[in-house]
């Protein structure tokens, strides 16, 4: 694949939606899944495997695993990749998953703190998306081994359509010793 080809579409019947009768095929989505906070499912990790099942069209997941939190935030995180089919755009899919951390609890407020869910599209099979709110990649993911780690164990070939490398590629760069100054 060029750095440019986007991720593979899992092939799918198309469907035919209801009230406008058009015709539309699934796309794969990397959705990160992370929570800190206990929520009214219970701890961080009952909430990511409730989070799974609101979801939806699940085809692919990863174990949940803990990791550092990131910022000032002072509680471990839980967190899962997975592989999400839909027909919705990345607009219409933020919408969806805004709605999912809202209905879980989670509320505006600091940037980098706890939470009961964080939703993230991470990658999506038609390659890059930018809208004011979302970028597709996400932007950071190339940094966060809590992403790239269960990633590549689902999905080590896919390539990062701005970049080019493997996901397997960009997991190892993450994890790559760095010499101390």
């Amino acid at each position: 694949m060029s750095p440019a080809t986007p991720l593979p579409t899992i092939a799918r019947p198309a469907t035919t939606g209801a009230t406008t009768g058009a015709t539309s095929a699934a796309t794969t989505y990397v959705i990160a899944l992370g929570s800190n906070r206990r929520g009214r499912h219970g701890s961080p990790e009952r909430e990511i495997a409730a989070a799974l099942e609101a979801l939806g069209d699940v085809v692919a997941r990863s174990p949940t695993a803990a990791s550092a939190p990131l910022g000032p935030s002072n509680r471990r995180y839980a967190n899962a990749v997975a592989l999400i089919e839909t027909p919705e755009d990345p607009a219409a899919l933020l919408v969806r998953l805004k709605s999912i951390e809202h209905a879980f609890g989670r509320r505006p407020g600091r940037r980098w703190g706890s939470r009961v869910l964080d939703l993230d599209i991470v990658l999506w099979s038609g390659g890059a998306w930018s809208s004011p709110g979302l970028t597709v990649p996400h932007a950071a993911f190339r940094t966060r081994s809590f992403v790239l780690a269960p990633l590549a164990g689902l999905v080590p070939t896919w390539r990062d359509p701005l970049t080019g490398r493997t996901i397997r590629q960009l997991a190892q760069s993450v994890d790559r010793k760095r010499p101390r100054d």
